[in-house]
């Protein structure tokens, strides 16, 4: 039986309520039947399309009906965000006995490989054959990228997994530098092969190019930050600048930042010139709960005191290097009688982003707030969520589980930009004409001043040097990082990862960064003495996090080292 509980990792899940091996292996390849052994059934298109699409359930958007929340948002472990109820802990702080995080990559795996051995041997023509190689590829390599991310070096199955494979099944794990140039060689021949654009739904050649930016990103920066490998940096850089060149001038932005998370109408995404793929949701058809979720009177996952001041005055300049006298660097709301508390008079002196991602009133315990089609909210933070809400959606429908229908972008122009002008500081050859293509562009639609927009030059970031920097990085680096926040904030678990790669996760630590708990300040309102740090309200509710270094990794599930000793443990955990 210990085959099959290894399979389990490296198969499907479902082969834990089994009682044959080879039963499992030649009659449960969910989605796939036995049929799938021989070569008529690859050979035929709407068959391996069919399969391809179970692909498709890895991309989360806002969540897949009320049973699965999505990546936006709901990604509260970070510096961006206070949990509903208190603060976010850290994903395991014990040794699980199993995980979906280490089991279900090896599932898709394990679905991949099929389609890439049935495909090989089908009668498909080449071109056929090519593009739906690549579809599989980039799938493989997305499930390897968020294993290796979570576990470090993990077992690399380059095929179909069968019992008779011990050397996999029981094998030592593969050094996650192997197991990432595997995966860069998936995503080359998927952005090689992949059909070009055929709509802003499928996976296409585009998706694949803006998907490697940022894989090659995050090994850039791991190589750099946490190896301490330059070759290795230098060479993932290229590649992340590369696969943005790809695509970046296809995808400008477009005027209004709101509108790329909060249309309700189906199919306005794919108007949309920014939009390389977006998840569609239709109301009554397929719906999420996101701006539920989002403006709930019974909490709100509101940002932090961290994130608000990571937002840029209108002038182009940091809190250090404003005059008070232009930009008010108060961060005092306004008492409207007992009810109420104006925050409108800090939004309108900040990057507009900041605007179209909070709201202009404070809500918390005792001092509810609500927008025009919201039941009255309480944030943990004191900071709304206004970034999900569209105004056009009726009360009864923003205030229910699961008849929220807000599409979601997974790759757009935006984060392809951001993530090109990274790789290129990083690189050492960002340009001012960069900064003109790829940055201007994002800050005049986030509203700044005509001035600060016309002065943007590479050495106007290297002199901002803002005495916020706690990552020990350059004035430039901090700032492309600085905007890589500001406009992906709340979007698709970024940040967290951000932290990871850039060796940065001690930021979470609410010890030492209390701001990471903190929210507005309630200085000019009515508030139970309790919830405040000074001035601020403390949405910790009085719990901690404190970093620890084997929080880089997750602990591989004991269910799995029982049975394969030679899996070993990642540091720290015991």
């Amino acid at each position: 039986m210990k085959n099959k509980y290894i399979l389990g990792a490296l198969a499907v899940a479902a082969a834990m309520s089994m009682t044959s091996c080879s039963d499992f292996l030649n009659d449960n390849r969910y989605p796939l039947s036995s049929q799938t052994v021989n070569s008529e059934f690859w050979s035929n298109s709407v068959n391996v399309e069919n399969q391809i699409s179970t692909f498709y359930n890895d991309y989360y958007g806002y969540g897949n009906r009320a049973s699965t929340n999505g990546t936006f948002y709901f990604s509260w472990l970070s510096d961006d965000q206070c949990g509903r109820h208190g603060i976010n802990d850290w994903t395991f702080k014990a040794i699980p006995s199993s995980a979906t995080s280490y089991n279900g990559p090896y599932e898709e795996i394990r679905r991949a490989n099929l389609v890439i051995e049935g495909v090989e041997g089908s009668s498909l023509t080449a071109a056929q054959k090519a593009n739906y190689l690549g579809l599989a590829r980039l799938h493989r390599a997305r499930q390897y990228y968020q294993l290796v991310q979570r576990y470090g070096d993990v077992i690399l199955a380059k095929k179909t997994v069968d019992v008779s494979d011990g050397d996999i099944l029981y094998g030592e794990r593969t050094n996650r530098n192997t197991v990432m140039d595997f995966v860069l060689e998936d995503l080359n021949y998927a952005v090689e092969n992949i059909s070009a654009q055929s709509g802003k739904t499928t996976f296409s050649k585009d998706m694949a190019q803006a998907f490697k930016l940022e894989v090659c990103l995050f090994e850039g920066a791991f190589a750099k930050y946490h190896q301490n490998d330059a070759a290795r940096a230098k060479k993932f850089f290229e590649e992340a600048e590369k696969a943005g060149l790809a695509v970046a001038d296809k995808y400008p932005v477009c005027d209004d930042y709101g509108s790329l998370y909060n249309r309700i109408k189906y199919g306005d995404l794919a108007a949309n010139d920014e939009i390389i793929m977006y998840k569609g949701y239709e109301k009554s058809v397929f719906m999420n709960s996101i701006t539920d979720y989002s403006n709930a009177s019974d909490g709100v996952a509101g940002i932090t005191r961290d994130a608000f001041n990571a937002f840029l005055f209108k002038d182009g300049k940091n809190a250090t290097t404003t005059p008070a006298t232009t930009y008010p660097t108060t961060d005092e709301g306004v008492a409207e009688g007992d009810n109420a508390m104006s925050i409108q008079n800090l939004l309108d002196v900040r990057d507009g982003r900041l605007s179209a991602i909070t709201y202009p009133y404070a809500a918390y315990v005792n001092m509810p707030w609500q927008a025009s089609n919201t039941g009255g909210m309480v944030s943990s933070t004191g900071y709304g969520v206004k970034k999900f809400n569209n105004p056009d959606m009726p009360a009864d429908d923003v205030n229910s589980i699961n008849k929220n229908y807000c599409s979601a972008p997974l790759f757009w122009g935006a984060r392809v930009h951001v993530g090109l002008l990274e790789a290129k500081a990083e690189l050492g050859n960002i340009s001012d004409g960069d900064l003109n293509k790829y940055m201007k562009p994002l800050w005049k639609r986030a509203g700044f001043d005509q001035a600060a927009i016309d002065g943007l030059t590479v050495a106007y970031l290297n002199g901002l040097n803002d005495t916020a920097n706690n990552m020990g990085v350059s004035s430039l680096i901090w700032e492309i990082r600085r905007l890589r926040r500001c406009e992906l904030m709340l979007d698709d678990g970024i940040r967290y990862w951000d932290l990871i790669r850039w060796h940065q996760l001690e930021l979470l630590d609410t010890t030492k960064h209390p701001n990471v708990i903190l929210g507005v300040n309630v200085k000019n309102a009515p508030i139970a003495p309790e919830l405040v740090t000074g001035n601020y309200l403390n949405g910790s509710f009085g719990a901690t996090r404190t970093f620890d270094e084997k929080y880089y990794l997750y602990p591989i599930p004991s269910g799995q080292t029982q049975l394969n000793s030679k899996l070993g443990q990642n540091p720290g955990w015991k």
